[in-house]
């Protein structure tokens, strides 16, 4: 704690605290049916050239900017109060500019690496890149839950190409709440909130029953 507060870990004391502050804003929205993550991406241009195109190392565009955001704080905060252990150890603390500077070109790799991984465990959300009808008909899994008549949920499901798609949705009026894991038939769409009912036996004994479709 004592090193934590020390002035020349100021640096990575804040980025610890930010990605606190990150994820429990983040935690929050999840359980209102909005997602922080989301809204920043699709506020950022549709761009691949200019700085975009350098961010694109770090898999920009990979997973949401959120998530490389929490990632890099993480790694730098760590890497500093790392490098500030070590030096205090064989000598003393570093000045918070010197031990902030190798911390942050150390983080970069390690983002890099660690968002590839990311973006196999927790899918970006490309809806606004496909049809949203073609989602209606679909089987989906509750990811944020549990679905009922009230705040939207969420959703993962398949499109026709393999892809993975986070959706907000919420219970038909006749359905009781559906909880967390439990598969649903997406049957309808108000605004951008897909109505879901709990899915047919024939869909939950499908061998892949996030990925099948019916007309």
């Amino acid at each position: 704690m004592q090193l934590f507060l020390a002035p020349e870990c100021l640096p990575f004391a804040i980025a610890a605290v930010m990605l606190a502050a990150l994820t429990g804003i983040e935690l929050l929205c999840l359980l209102i049916g909005f997602s922080l993550g989301e809204a920043i991406d699709k506020a950022l241009p549709d761009d691949h050239g200019g700085l975009f195109g350098l961010l694109s190392w770090v898999n920009v565009g990979g997973v949401p900017i959120l998530i490389l955001i929490m990632l890099f704080l993480g790694f730098f905060a760590m890497t500093g109060f790392v490098i500030q252990s070590v030096a205090q150890a064989f000598w003393s603390p570093l000045p918070a500019v010197a031990a902030a500077l190798p911390a942050f070109i150390l983080s970069l790799p390690a983002v890099r690496a660690s968002s590839r991984t990311v973006s196999r465990i927790v899918p970006r959300d490309e809806t606004y890149a496909v049809d949203l009808t073609e989602f209606i008909g679909r089987s989906a899994e509750v990811a944020v839950g549990p679905l009922d008549q009230g705040l939207p949920g969420r959703v993962r499901v398949k499109d026709r190409h393999g892809n993975w798609h986070t959706l907000r949705a919420r219970a038909a009026k006749s359905e009781e709440p559906i909880a967390i894991g439990a598969t649903v038939l997406l049957v309808d769409q108000v605004s951008n909130v897909y109505i879901a009912i709990r899915a047919p036996s024939d869909i939950l004994t499908s061998p892949n029953p996030t990925s099948t479709e019916h007309p």
